[in-house]
């Protein structure tokens, strides 16, 4: 029997980049996760008999989350749902299983990269069929009806046995549990020359941080390519991630910084985040930056079979580096530059017109799902190494002896008390027109603007999404608030400066960038709007 339940709005709700992200206790108030999964089944169409998958990064509250989203899908129509053994799927594993299923979407319960456990975070975020990040026209539509919301439906039944691959009834909906690693790990090996990396004879450190990934690598690294037992850090997922913060950057994954850093490192060394859908790409003493990661990754993904036919397109965020840019040119590819968001690349690889995309956050993928994927990156630089004979050293310096380095860093302030954050952004905002052909800490303003865009494929516009403030020779400072974090402001500076491919390649970051770091806080005011004088994190 279908029972309805009379509820209350929350205000709240209003999705970000990724979905819904509070702490868990905000989640655990009476309905708040049961209103939102409720509101998102109002407004999407066709669930009678659809298909529904389920899954998460296996943080605290995943399981009592999925138990309640079971019953609410069979109480609203749903005809099966597909969920991983355990509650778990990554990210990119759920956006894998959502196409090869044909199903209607699925819910993603993560908080990404954020912190887990009982007095965390926590988040559900909803995808389409497609597989990628529900599109804003869903997600505005979503957040309306979150504020109107009145009841939620059920089924009353006993939970659902999460850990036993098989299949049960809940209602009239056939529950389907399924092993959350095997046809991601095939789609790997499609893709992938598996002969040529074991061939390679590599040695390599992964760390998987306790988060989603885990289960993932072990069977990928250590079972089908035959990397040594152990190959595999912290690969249990935990509730709390072990107590650590699972964002693959070099602050929570110092210990493998330090590992890659010694004479005696492995060959190649990755990490991944909390759903799996980030990476860290480290060799024997040389750390690859996201963007010129995308970069490099652009330019040697046709030695790897699944690409070997050459990219359509290459996409990236707007903040991310314009590295990218520059494979594209020589290559003669079109180059996307779209706001932050995953849900931005997918029209782009949906219509054929881009075939790798990527975000200086980590977050790196291609057409083979609609996410960023975190162990697909991590491969393509194993099948780059393994066929190029190269170090990860050598393979950066060729690159940018070939198209210049875009020396780039971001700086993260976190939990910016909002009213502060969004004044800074204000004040940025009406200085635009004011700042070119000015001179700001020896650096010249060739122009800014207040980054728009509008989608190649479907006409829609976005505005708002970062401001911008270019200068002489290419380089920039990008300001953006952050919409991943769960209280407060995360106010994100991105710095960039370029030089070409006979200028200076093997300088510090720091010492680079540091004029525009002066130039940055000369503009934006950050220290006095923020009172803060040195950024939380530096990637």
């Amino acid at each position: 029997m279908i029972r309805t339940c009379p509820t209350q709005p929350y205000t709240d709700q209003k999705p970000g980049t990724s979905g819904l992200r509070k702490k868990v206790t905000v989640f655990q108030q009476p309905n708040y996760a049961e209103n939102f999964v409720q509101s998102v089944f109002d407004v999407i169409d066709g669930k009678q008999g659809a298909t529904l998958v389920i899954g998460g990064d296996g943080r605290f509250l995943n399981r009592e989350v999925i138990q309640k989203a079971i019953r609410i899908a069979a109480a609203n129509g749903f005809g099966r749902a597909v969920i991983g053994r355990g509650g778990i799927l990554s990210t990119p594993a759920a956006s894998n299983m959502i196409r090869i299923r044909k199903a209607l979407g699925g819910l993603v319960l993560s908080a990404s990269h954020n912190p887990g456990g009982p007095t965390e975070d926590f988040g559900i975020k909803y995808n389409i069929a497609n597989g990628g990040p529900a599109p804003e026209s869903v997600t505005e539509a979503l957040y309306q009806r979150t504020k109107v919301v009145d009841r939620w439906l059920t089924v009353d039944t006993a939970d659902v046995d999460l850990d036993t691959i098989g299949e049960t009834q809940v209602g009239n909906m056939t529950v389907e549990i399924v092993d959350p690693v095997a046809d991601y790990a095939a789609l790997m090996e499609r893709l992938f020359d598996f002969d040529a990396i074991r061939a390679a004879g590599l040695t390599m450190a992964f760390d998987a941080m306790s988060a989603v990934t885990g289960p993932y690598a072990t069977e990928i690294l250590e079972n089908r390519l035959g990397f040594t037992k152990g190959t595999v850090r912290n690969g249990t997922p935990l509730e709390d991630f072990g107590g650590h913060h699972p964002d693959p950057n070099l602050v929570h994954a110092r210990a493998l910084y330090e590992t890659m850093m010694a004479p005696d490192s492995p060959d190649f060394g990755a990490a991944s985040d909390g759903d799996g859908d980030r990476n860290l790409i480290i060799g024997r003493g040389r750390f690859v930056t996201p963007s010129d990661s995308l970069a490099m990754l652009a330019a040697n993904a046709h030695l790897a079979p699944g690409y070997a036919a050459g990219l359509k397109g290459i996409a990236r965020s707007m903040p991310t580096s314009a590295a990218a840019d520059r494979v594209a040119a020589a290559k003669g590819l079109p180059i996307f530059e779209t706001p932050t968001g995953w849900k931005f690349f997918g029209n782009l690889l949906d219509a054929g017109m881009a075939t790798i995309c990527g975000e200086e956050s980590a977050g790196t993928g291609s057409d083979h799902v609609r996410e960023k994927d975190g162990l697909w990156a991590v491969l393509l630089w194993l099948n780059i190494l393994a066929v190029r004979g190269q170090s990860v050293d050598a393979i950066a310096r060729d690159h940018w002896a070939t198209y210049g380095r875009n020396y780039y860093a971001r700086h993260d302030y976190e939990g910016v008390e909002s009213d502060r954050a969004d004044a800074l952004m204000a004040e940025l905002r009406g200085k635009l027109d004011t700042l070119a052909s000015t001179e700001v800490a020896g650096l010249r303003v060739s122009g800014g603007d207040d980054f728009a865009y509008t989608d190649p494929t479907d006409g829609s516009v976005s505005r708002n999404q970062g401001v911008r403030i270019l200068f002489d020779g290419g380089s920039r400072v990008v300001f953006r608030l952050s919409g991943t974090g769960t209280s407060g402001a995360t106010l994100r500076v991105y710095l960039e400066r370029y030089e070409p491919a006979d200028g200076d390649l093997d300088r510090a970051t720091g010492e680079m960038l540091a004029d525009i770091v002066a130039a940055a806080d000369a503009i934006a005011g950050i220290v006095r709007h923020t009172g803060r004088t040195e950024p939380d994190v530096i990637t």
